[in-house]
């Protein structure tokens, strides 16, 4: 048996909160009957939200090596390339898990599946995230205790990092992270007077570029 709000989720593309709300609202019907909240069902029953059945699609995860000059919305910004114009024709549909961007590169997630995208992007379910950094100068061994031990105080909220030196002149660095607030790594550093000059993410959750040559994509299995 299948959990409603998931299967719904999975096959709208929203999350199981948004899946509730559309029953709770008696917007969604199984079998001709006004569906409960908490309800299960089996592949043969019929499901209709809004007066439309649910057909299910296949789900497909891809990952994606984003090039920097990118970015990750459906429409150009100016003379900016999106991320889709990298993808073939079957894949438009396909909705990217967060994003990174302009100016940042490395690893993207894009899937039709709602449910994995709120399991990998909510808080309430800690998704690692490892990037390789490089700045424009030496980052101080004070600075970098504030960053990893203490954080540094944001608009938004502190930002804590984990940093480990990827070289002796300790520009180049490898963050491990696993917030998801926008451009928190450049505003962590510039707070303090560094400039991000290259962020490449390498590892979501379980995922990582593995080898991919930027630009390029693979389909993936689920695993959140």
């Amino acid at each position: 048996m299948l959990r409603l709000n998931k299967y719904i989720a999975t096959n709208l593309g929203v999350s199981r909160r948004e899946a509730d709300n559309l029953i709770s609202a008696g917007k969604v019907l199984v079998n001709n009957k006004p569906a409960e909240i908490g309800g299960r069902i089996s592949e043969k029953d019929t499901i209709i939200v809004d007066g439309k059945k649910i057909v299910p699609d296949k789900l497909i995860y891809i990952a994606l090596n984003k090039p920097v000059n990118y970015v990750c919305s459906r429409k150009r910004q100016g003379e900016t390339p999106t991320i889709y114009e990298l993808l073939p024709e079957k894949y438009q549909a396909l909705k990217s898990v967060g994003r990174l961007d302009k100016d940042s590169s490395g690893l993207i997630l894009l899937t039709n599946d709602g449910d994995f995208t709120f399991r990998m992007t909510h808080p309430s379910f800690v998704k690692t995230k490892i990037y390789e950094v490089r700045l424009d100068r030496a980052l101080e061994p004070l600075h970098q205790q504030m960053i990893a031990d203490f954080g540094v105080q944001l608009p938004d909220g502190p930002s804590k990092l984990g940093l480990e030196k990827l070289d002796d002149n300790r520009t180049f660095w490898r963050i491990t992270m696993s917030e998801g607030r926008n451009r928190q790594i450049r505003r962590t550093f510039d707070a303090l007077g560094y400039k991000v000059i290259a962020l490449h993410r390498t590892n979501f959750g379980r995922y990582s570029l593995d080898g991919l040559e930027t630009g390029k994509f693979v389909e993936v299995p689920r695993a959140d």
